[in-house]
């Protein structure tokens, strides 16, 4: 693969990360389309899933996405500057004393505690700037949200306290028959008897697309929009958004016996021909994708053909097994990610999952977004 002279990016860049904003739009319509009368919303947290937060939202945004979660009152702030008119949840809650940053940003805090529960409706309560709040139910993750025996508490706490969702979150819900989806429906079904007035949501991007539509009133897909299977072992509905091309920067031969990189985990059968890549873990590449003699590792697609990584992955550079691939050359770029090795399977060769890769995206790329 190989880009134009005049491309500043191509020219100083180790690698490049084209991330496809018409396709992130596209991922949203399609999930959208699945909700009913349910709405979508988008979750933007870890920086768009590492794709970058604000070309993400402005196309989420023109999509038709009103309401976005992220993590932290950090990120809403963030995302405030960006989207002034959007509905913004902070699915972490707030840290005790930091009630200031969501009145001042707008900011919906999700409640998942009594402590968070007490605090918020004494600086909200009777005050006209205060967003309506989340209230977070835990129906089985044991991770954050009120239990069962904390509703008629956080009831009373919460009286008169302007709030617009209850929410819980699946634990398994890309495994379509885990019996723990249903058991977590069921759990919610029977606490939000306790905020019977309030919309409701528990999907993620895999609950969107459960048999059973688990949508209620909001759906809260993430991983999904940035290209990510919601539906592991079928095939992906959604459209790829990042590809990922590294830099040869040198090649050579190999003779049997010698070793390559760190510690000399790899030696050439036979003679061979390398490329090295300008890439490595200080880019987000898992050291866990080390090719060694014995298990298969990670692969780039070089002209073409799929070539394995041989020895460790270093901080700034991998090297490549190109020996069937002999049009390789110097300055020529290969895919890491893109339309043959997708997120899910790179992570998988990691020993890992996709949004592990995806929110890993280093800072050194050059990104180019397309189609926003």
């Amino acid at each position: 693969m190989t880009h134009e002279p005049e491309d500043v990016a191509a020219v100083e860049a180790g690698a490049i990360l084209t991330i496809d904003l018409g396709a992130l739009a596209a991922n949203w319509r399609r999930i959208a389309a699945r909700c009913g009368e349910a709405e979508c919303a988008a979750v933007v947290k870890a920086d768009a899933y590492g794709v970058g937060v604000g070309p993400a939202a402005r196309a989420l945004w023109q999509a038709g996405a009103r309401t976005f979660f992220v993590a932290h009152a950090l990120g809403g702030r963030r995302l405030r500057a960006i989207l002034p008119g959007a509905t913004i949840y902070c699915l972490n809650g707030f840290a005790p004393g930091a009630v200031g940053q969501f009145l001042e940003h707008r900011l919906r805090p999700v409640i998942g505690s009594l402590e968070e529960a007490k605090e918020w409706a004494l600086a909200a309560l009777g005050r006209s700037d205060a967003q309506p709040a989340a209230v977070h139910l835990d129906t089985g993750m044991n991770r954050l949200g009120l239990e069962a025996d904390e509703l008629a508490q956080a009831r009373a706490l919460l009286d008169g306290v302007p709030l617009s969702l209850l929410m819980s979150h699946f634990a398994s819900s890309e495994q379509v028959d885990d019996p723990f989806n249903t058991r977590q429906i069921e759990t919610f079904e029977s606490m939000r008897q306790a905020f019977p007035e309030l919309p409701c949501s528990i999907a993620n991007s895999s609950g969107a697309f459960l048999r059973r539509r688990p949508h209620y009133d909001l759906v809260r897909p993430g991983y999904a929009l940035y290209g990510g299977n919601p539906t592991p072992g079928e095939a992906n509905p959604m459209q790829s958004v990042v590809s990922l091309e590294a830099r040869i920067v040198q090649t050579r031969f190999i003779e049997p016996g010698e070793s390559v990189g760190y510690n000399a985990i790899w030696i050439a059968p036979e003679r061979r021909r390398l490329a090295t890549i300008s890439l490595g873990y200080a880019d987000g590449i898992p050291r866990a994708l080390v090719g060694d003699n014995g298990a298969p590792g990670g692969e780039a697609v070089v002209a073409g053909v799929r070539c394995p990584f041989v020895g460790r992955v270093s901080m700034d550079l991998i090297v490549l097994d190109v020996t069937d691939a002999p049009r390789a050359e110097r300055g020529d770029f290969v895919e890491i990610l893109g339309p043959t090795i997708s997120i899910d399977e790179l992570g998988g060769r990691a020993r890992t999952i996709g949004y592990e890769i995806l929110t890993n995206l280093g800072r050194r790329y050059a990104r180019v977004y397309r189609g926003g």
